[in-house]
């Protein structure tokens, strides 16, 4: 899952994109709102996590521009939490709205509860081929066996489950499970990949496909 996080606080921005990293998501960050607009224009994003009062360009903008585009989920993540301030977010396009101060499990809940809503629907336990992989609790197992992972490997063998047999390219998975300081020539991919498979055990379940990228299955 890539995430864009909008938050002009840098401390809090630090936390929050260290706190989802550790969960195998994809973090880009910008502190105002033409940095964000700028991202947007570049990168394609599951999720927009947005504070609502940002500089240079207000996050109301953003939130219109975003909702527009249809691209991409927004958390409205803010200080302001009243009813009329949340129902505003929501009127602007916000698909979500969390006041602050927060609980990072929570975010992290709706976050991924966003990201389920993009693209075509998929359970919220993945499995296939004897492997069962949890999100939300941050778990995975093979044939009951319980698989100790980084958060790069959760992040592809997540990508690899959701995909449902289909051929997932080494490009789709450097744009999802890593960030915008990705060297896109880096062999991050093919590394993490030969790990994943070798922590997954015998007989393989994790495919090359020539040209084309990485499968998962029997």
């Amino acid at each position: 899952m890539r995430i864009l996080l909008v938050e002009d606080e840098q401390p809090l921005a630090g936390y929050i994109a260290a706190g989802l990293r550790r969960q195998g998501c994809a973090v880009d960050v910008a502190t105002d709102g033409q940095a964000a607009l700028d991202r947007l224009g570049v990168n394609p994003y599951d999720v927009v996590v947005l504070d609502r009062d940002l500089p240079v360009v207000h996050g109301d903008v953003v939130c219109r521009r975003v909702a527009a585009q249809g691209t991409a989920r927004i958390l409205m993540l803010t200080a302001s939490g009243a009813v009329e301030d949340r129902v505003d977010g929501l009127t602007l396009g916000a698909d979500d709205y969390l006041g602050k101060p927060f609980a990072f499990t929570e975010l992290v809940a709706r976050v991924r509860a966003l990201a389920r809503r993009t693209g075509t629907a998929r359970p919220p336990v993945l499995h296939a081929a004897g492997v069962r992989l949890d999100p939300a609790r941050r778990t995975a197992e093979r044939d009951g066996l319980p698989l100790h992972l980084a958060p790069k490997e959760f992040g592809v063998l997540e990508h690899l489950l959701a995909a449902d047999g289909a051929v997932v390219s080494a490009e789709t998975l450097l744009d999802k499970v890593w960030d915008e300081n990705a060297d896109p020539f880096t062999n991050a991919v093919r590394i993490t990949v030969g790990t994943l498979r070798r922590k997954l055990g015998e007989p393989p379940v994790i495919h090359t496909v020539t040209g084309a990228g990485y499968r998962l299955g029997r």
